[in-house]
């Protein structure tokens, strides 16, 4: 089994993540991912690397327990399911940041939260924090508690995005696995750097483990102890980022990155058989100005 870091230890079952032989597609496509495997020991700092469309935000939401997926065992984190022991969630030993800030609305989907309130009122209406971590995270992020949510910039947004996610409610333990899906994008340096200095520290001192998926990859070599490079849904490269052969003669991580994703290009395409389409059956709501479109998105 392919793997980042980690050993068999019991310490390891406890707080680390294993995938095995992990199968998941979206409905009507093909599978994204067939037999995938991949450890990461407590403690690590992974950079999660691949092209757009690889694969990463999907893995990330596997972990985070956002798709089921076959089998309570096929992906373990902190000694559970990701899917179905949603008390990891609940305590805030697991906690997954990305994508866009929004909320769900009936049946207009997801819709941006850029709502006229403050910034105070949003990050002080997360119950249960620790009250030092809170002040700690507004003066880290640079925050100005009487910013309104709808007249920010989107980095000015984010940054208080990133300050909610970071404020679980804490009972007996900390976050002990953060899933982070390209939160940095609208980050100035400055904040960019300091929130990373920020989550080496919870590694060094809460033992967190953390699965970074990025684009920007200044000054990520001194950050990052491994490497999971994926590439259509395959992984092709999971080691110590000290072990990988490249990195030891290169003159950044850009470059052989760069050299990775450069090299895709010269590879053919998967040939994935085409699903077999159905007839679709009428509906009564056809007809129905609410029916839904492109334009609009549903959980289910």
């Amino acid at each position: 089994m392919a793997g980042v870091g980690g050993g068999e230890d019991e310490g390891w079952r406890r707080s680390g993540i294993e995938v095995s032989a992990l199968q998941f597609g979206y409905d009507g496509q093909p599978p994204l991912f067939a037999r995938f495997n991949l450890r990461i020991a407590p403690g690590s700092r992974c950079l999660l690397i691949g092209a757009n469309g690889s694969g990463k935000t999907t893995l990330l939401k596997i972990l985070a327990g956002k798709h089921m997926v076959g089998g309570r065992d096929v992906v373990r984190v902190l000694n559970g399911s990701a899917f179905h022991d949603t008390q990891l969630v609940c305590d805030g030993e697991l906690s997954y940041l990305g994508g866009s800030w929004s909320r769900t609305i009936g049946s207009a989907g997801d819709v941006p939260l850029q709502g006229d309130f403050s910034a105070e009122h949003m990050i002080f209406g997360v119950d249960g924090v620790d009250p030092v971590r809170r002040e700690k995270l507004i003066d880290l992020l640079d925050i100005d508690l009487q910013w309104r949510m709808h007249k920010v910039s989107d980095g000015q947004r984010r940054r208080v995005q990133i300050c909610m996610g970071l404020l679980h409610p804490y009972k007996l333990r900390s976050i002990q696995v953060l899933l982070l899906d390209e939160i940095t994008v609208d980050l100035d340096v400055v904040t960019r750097m300091d929130l990373l200095d920020f989550f080496k520290e919870e590694c060094e001192q809460r033992e967190a483990t953390i699965v970074y998926a990025t684009h920007i990859f200044d000054g990520l070599e001194s950050w990052a102890t491994d490497i999971a490079y994926i590439q259509e849904g395959e992984l092709r490269k999971s080691a110590k980022y000290s072990d990988v052969e490249e990195l030891k003669s290169a003159k950044n991580l850009l470059s052989v990155v760069e050299s990775w994703l450069r090299s895709e290009t010269k590879l053919p395409k998967k040939e994935h058989p085409r699903p077999e389409t159905q007839p679709r059956r009428s509906s009564p709501f056809d007809a129905s100005p609410f029916r839904s479109s492109r334009h609009m998105a549903y959980y289910r």
